[in-house]
C-alpha cells in the first residue's frame, strides 16, 4: 500500500487511532520506538519529531544528540492486537538537524548500498528471509523458562506440536497487517517454528523481519510463551538460521536468470555468488552478530559452516533453489535471526556487487555432504571455514575494505566496540560447563 498524509490522517481518524509509535532500529538490530497521541500525528509525518539519540546503542554522544525521525508513510499498519485505545506503527529513517541521513542509522545504510546497486543498473534487490524461532513456556510471573512447548519435528503437527494454535494465530495478525504467507511449519528441533512470507524488495524484507519479530514475541506472550530468535538456545538440537534468499532484478528481469546455462544461471548470478563466498568470512560478524551464533555454525546441525555452494546440497553455505525464471535465486543460509536485517542485507549486497564489477570466478560447486569430509579433503577442495567464534569474525571484518564500505566508519567503529564488549565479558566469565569438568578434576 501506498499512503499519503492526508491518507494517514484520514485512517487515524476513521480508525480511532489514540497512539502512534514512530519505529526505528539501533545498530544491534533491536527495535525501538518513541510513542505519540494522536494529536501529534501532523507533526511527525512532517518529519519534525525528534529523539534524543544519545541513549540508543550505536548511536551519538551526548553533545550531539538530537536526531529527527522521517517516517516512512507505506510502513503504516494499525497493530490488530489492540483493541481499545487503537495503536498504529510507523517505520522511520533517522535524519540529523541540518537535514542529512544519520550515517548510524541501519535502515539509512542498506538504503545508501541499494543506491550502490542501482548506479551499477540493478533497480532492486529482491530477498525472501526464513527466520526461524523457538517457543518456551513461561513461569507464573511471564518470565521465560527452559521447557519447551512441545516435543515435535520437521513438519510434525497437532497433538505432537503444541504450538499449532500460536502458530496459527501469529499467521493470521501477520495477514490482517499485509503480509503474504506462503507456509508454515514446524522446524526440525522440539519448540522450533517457521513461517515463510512473500519475497520483497529489500529495505520492505527488512522491515517486515523486524515486524515479524514483534508479531512473534506478542501473540507468542498472549499465549503464556516466549518466543526467542536466539540462535542456538539449546544444545545437541537445531539452532535457529534466517536463510536469506536474494536476486537482482533490471526493471521486470531477473538478472540472475540465463536459460541457456546447463544451471538456469546468469553470468552475473555467479559472479554474485562469488562476491558473497570472497566476503563471506568479513561480513559474518554482521549476519552472525553474537557469541551464541557460533554455537549454531558447526557441524552436524544442518547449518552451514563452510565456506561453498552447491545447486542442491545443503551442508554450503549457498544452495540454488529449484525454481527458475523470474524466480532464480541464490540461498545464503548461515544468516542468522539475531542480525540487524538492514546490515546483514547491506553486507550481503555490497559482496555481491564486489563479485560483480570484479567478475569474480565462482569455485567449483560441492555436491558433496562436507560435514563428511575430513579436514584435508576440504583443503584439498579449497573450502574454507566460517569464523570458528565472534571474536575471529570481528577480526576477519575489519580487515575488510568491501565490508567496511558496505557499512561506513561510523557503524563499523561503533559495531566493533560494541562487539568486543560482549566478547570479553563472555570470555571473562565462568560458566558452569567449566564448573562440571574442572572442579573436581583439579
Amino acid at each position: 500500500m501506498s499512503y499519503t498524509k492526508e491518507d494517514i490522517l484520514r485512517i487515524a481518524e476513521e480508525e480511532n487511532v489514540r497512539f502512534i509509535r514512530l519505529q526505528f532500529t539501533d545498530l544491534l538490530g533491536t527495535i525501538k520506538n518513541v510513542e505519540i497521541p494522536v494529536s501529534q500525528l501532523k507533526k511527525a509525518v512532517d518529519n519534525k519529531m525528534m529523539f534524543d539519540g544519545s541513549s540508543i546503542e550505536g548511536y551519538v554522544r551526548i553533545e550531539e544528540s538530537d536526531m529527527y525521525l522521517y517516517p516512512d508513510l507505506d510502513t503504516w499498519v494499525i497493530f490488530p492486537w489492540v483493541t481499545e485505545d487503537r495503536v498504529a506503527r510507523l517505520i522511520c529513517d533517522v535524519y540529523m538537524p541540518d537535514g542529512t541521513p544519520f550515517d548510524g542509522d541501519p535502515r539509512g545504510i542498506l538504503k545508501r548500498n541499494l543506491k550502490e546497486a542501482e548506479a551499477m543498473g540493478y533497480t532492486s534487490m529482491n530477498v525472501g528471509p526464513e527466520p526461524e524461532f523457538f517457543l518456551f513456556k513461561t513461569d507464573e510471573k511471564g518470565n521465560p523458562t527452559m521447557e519447551l512447548n512441545d516435543q515435535g519435528g520437521y513438519f510434525d503437527l497437532a497433538p505432537t506440536d503444541l504450538g499449532e494454535n500460536c502458530r496459527r494465530e501469529i499467521v493470521l495478525t501477520l495477514e490482517e497487517m499485509g503480509f503474504e504467507i506462503e507456509a508454515s511449519h514446524h522446524e526440525v528441533a522440539p519448540g522450533q517454528h517457521e513461517i515463510d512470507f512473500k519475497y520483497e524488495d529489500a529495505i520492505k524484507a527488512a522491515d517486515q523481519i523486524q515486524t515479524f519479530k514483534l508479531v512473534v514475541k506478542t501473540i507468542a506472550r498472549q499465549h503464556g510463551l516466549h518466543a526467542t530468535f536466539m540462535p542456538k538456545p539449546l544444545f545437541g538440537v537445531n539452532g535457529s538460521g534466517m536463510h536469506c534468499h536474494q536476486s537482482l532484478f533490471k526493471g521486470n528481469e531477473n538478472a540472475f536468470y540465463d536459460e541457456s546455462d546447463e544451471l538456469g544461471l546468469s553470468k552475473v548470478a555467479r559472479y554474485y555468488m562469488a562476491g558473497i563466498l570472497k566476503h563471506a568470512r568479513a561480513f559474518a560478524a554482521i549476519t552472525n552478530p553474537t557469541v551464541n551464533s557460533y554455537k549454531r555454525l558447526v557441524p552436524g546441525y544442518e547449518a552451514p559452516c563452510y565456506v561453498a555452494w552447491s545447486g542442491s546440497n545443503r551442508s554450503p553455505m549457498i544452495r540454488i533453489p529449484a525454481s527458475r525464471g523470474l524466480s532464480t535465486r541464490v540461498e545464503v543460509r548461515n544468516p542468522d535471526p539475531a542480525a540487524n536485517p538492514y546490515l546483514a542485507l547491506a553486507v550481503m549486497l555490497r559482496a555481491g556487487l564486489n563479485g560483480i564489477s570484479k567478475e569474480m570466478a565462482l569455485p567449483a560447486p560441492i555436491d558433496r555432504n562436507i560435514y563428511v569430509m575430513s579436514e584435508e579433503e576440504r583443503i584439498e577442495e579449497g573450502i574454507p571455514s566460517l569464523p570458528a567464534d565472534l571474536k575471529e569474525a570481528l577480526n576477519e571484518m575489519v580487515r575488510d575494505e568491501v565490508v567496511i564500505e558496505a557499512l561506513g566508519e561510523h557503524a563499523l567503529s561503533h559495531f566493533y566496540e560494541l562487539k568486543e564488549i560482549e566478547w570479553d565479558m563472555y570470555r571473562t566469565q565462568v560458566h558452569q560447563w567449566e564448573r562440571d569438568q574442572y572442579m573436581t578434576l583439579y
